[in-house]
């Protein structure tokens, strides 16, 4: 059950799989309630610039709740920090349902109604903090280490393929009943979720310094990823390549300005690179990707750099669907090998903390990689700007590759053979 050749490994227990329907609904409800968001913030300012500002509004309380947060996750129970975090996420999506209601519509002005979403926006941020460190903590305590690897893979897959078809699913929705009416859709989904919870058992807290002080506890898990090369390179390299290969967040614009394909062809563009991803992760669980890991992380964000570059330019829509498909792909061995470094290099007392700073670097980075997006079409275009992000991602490879020599040489497998 625990050979690490089998590709069904962490699938043979049934709590994983219960976790991995909750996580699947959840993201679905997430990525359903992103792109509504997205629509309706472009549909009700037209300006690049605003669709920016929903990441910034995340990221600035995502980071500066995360390390508190890995510290918490740390030192309590993780089955009643989830329940708690997935009731802060139905808190927010029932703040959305109401606020995109036809009666606040027909009461406030588009400003309010925009500023009250940016509000929703913020606080999310908040709940979004704990939510990464909590999950990353539960998969260790759900499976045996062995299959770490195998875990990581299929969590990453559930959540990809949530990311499928909650875009698709919010581009027809909202063409078909509207944004207020798609908003509900999100609630139920995180409603199902939170009453799946029961089905997850209670976990033993395995770090053993439960009291440290704040400070200590923080000091403790930045020096271990800054000591641990291959996590913070892997990490840094993940962060740069999303700060500018945020061209996702301009989607909106692609859809309705440039290629002119509406939101049924904006529900396509988003989930063409979570199709990608879901391909590439599928066939992971068969072809592990741990063998020479530095090398392949690299030529997939190079790769990812150049997909880039071709969406921005191209004004053909099937064109910019390949792209994006291409950009998925390869986000998605980053990904797969990112979680893989982490699970194998993070010792359980640490989870937490290590979790919040992977938070810090590349979650946040989503969203302020949509601000720099938005930022730069603002001021030299959209085109310009996407192409300016996929230059710059494919630049930061080559720094990575000349400056940390040894990251290209990093190979797994004798990490997973030692487990």
């Amino acid at each position: 059950m625990e050979n690490k050749l089998d590709p069904y490994a962490a699938l043979r227990y049934k709590e994983f799989n219960i976790f991995l329907f909750i996580r699947f609904i959840l993201v679905f409800g997430w990525s359903m309630q992103f792109i509504i968001i997205e629509w309706e913030v472009y549909n009700l300012t037209k300006d690049p610039l605003s669709l920016g500002l929903i990441g910034l509004a995340e990221v600035i309380p995502a980071i500066s709740t995360a390390l508190f947060a890995g510290h918490i996750v740390d030192q309590k129970e993780k089955k009643k920090l989830f329940v708690i975090a997935i009731s802060g996420l139905l808190m927010i999506a029932f703040g959305y349902y109401f606020i995109t209601s036809p009666y606040v519509y027909s009461t406030y002005s588009s400003k309010k109604i925009l500023y009250g979403i940016y509000t929703l926006v913020f606080l999310g941020g908040f709940v979004r903090a704990f939510v990464g460190p909590i999950i990353f903590s539960l998969v260790a305590l759900i499976v045996p280490k062995k299959i770490y690897p195998n875990a990581a893979t299929w969590s990453s897959s559930t959540w990809q393929l949530a990311a499928v078809l909650g875009p698709a699913f919010a581009g027809f929705s909202i063409a078909s009943i509207g944004v207020h009416s798609s908003t509900g859709y999100v609630l139920i989904s995180i409603i199902i979720g939170l009453l799946l919870t029961v089905f997850i058992k209670k976990k033993p807290i395995l770090n053993p310094k439960i009291g440290e002080p704040i400070l200590q506890s923080l000091k403790a898990g930045l020096s271990f990823v800054y000591r641990t090369k291959a996590i913070l390179v892997a990490i840094t390299l993940d962060m740069v390549a999303v700060l500018f290969g945020g061209a996702i967040a301009l989607l909106p614009i692609y859809a309705q300005d440039i290629l002119g394909v509406g939101s049924e062809g904006f529900g396509v563009l988003r989930a063409a690179p979570a199709v990608g991803s879901v391909l590439i992760m599928f066939a992971s669980a068969y072809i592990p990707l741990t063998k020479n890991a530095g090398k392949k992380l690299l030529i997939a964000i190079f790769v990812f750099g150049l997909s880039i570059i071709v969406f921005g330019i191209s004004s053909y829509f099937w064109l910019s669907v390949f792209a994006l498909f291409i950009y998925g792909v390869t986000d998605g061995v980053s990904m797969i090998i990112r979680q893989t470094i982490l699970q194998l290099k993070t010792p359980d007392e640490v989870r937490g903390r290590v979790a919040s700073v992977n938070s810090i670097f590349i979650g946040s980075s989503n969203e302020l990689g949509a601000f720099e997006s938005g930022l730069a079409a603002k001021l030299i275009g959209t085109v310009p700007a996407v192409v300016f992000g996929g230059v710059m991602t494919i630049m930061t490879v080559g720094f990575t590759a000349l400056k940390f020599p040894k990251f290209t040489k990093l190979d797994l497998t004798e990490d997973l053979q030692n487990t």
